[in-house]
């Protein structure tokens, strides 16, 4: 499968306090950078806001230049049927294809429901998925 289905998602870390998020939308909010689906993991003292922006790149080098630590993670995304046995479905592909999910998350879009998979071999993912006769999302597809 083409590097056409690896999606760039943003890491961007926030500190676990009041405000901090706020702060950091406002960021996002006045560099234009539009989020296409998030999700927040908490840590110890910090949060992480994993998110897919409209152009990552670009993302990226606005809000570092803010002084925001941010990172590039590759991801997939998956086209997922709206109902019951739908994650079972990917999390058996990735099974196996000996392909482990480090995180996953929700988001429903112009093209329905899809799942964002962290995976440790984002490729192999890709092909087993493509494989299996599902569709991988491209970034212009978000």
């Amino acid at each position: 499968m083409p590097k056409k289905n690896i999606i760039k998602q943003l890491s961007i870390f926030v500190n676990n306090e009041p405000g901090s998020l706020a702060s950091i939308a406002l960021v996002l909010k006045e560099c234009n950078i539009n989020l296409k689906a998030f999700n927040i993991a908490e840590s110890s003292g910090f949060g992480v806001l994993r998110a897919i922006a409209d152009d990552p790149e670009d993302a990226c080098k606005k809000l570092k230049a803010r002084n925001i630590v941010v990172r590039q993670t590759d991801v997939i995304a998956v086209s997922v049927e709206d109902q019951p046995g739908g994650l079972f479905r990917i999390a058996n592909i990735m099974g196996d294809a000996k392909v482990n999910i480090e995180y996953a998350y929700a988001y429903t879009g112009r093209n329905g429901p899809s799942i964002f998979l962290r995976v440790d071999d984002p490729e192999a993912a890709a092909k087993a998925i493509g494989d299996a006769g599902m569709r991988c999302l491209s970034q212009n597809d978000i």
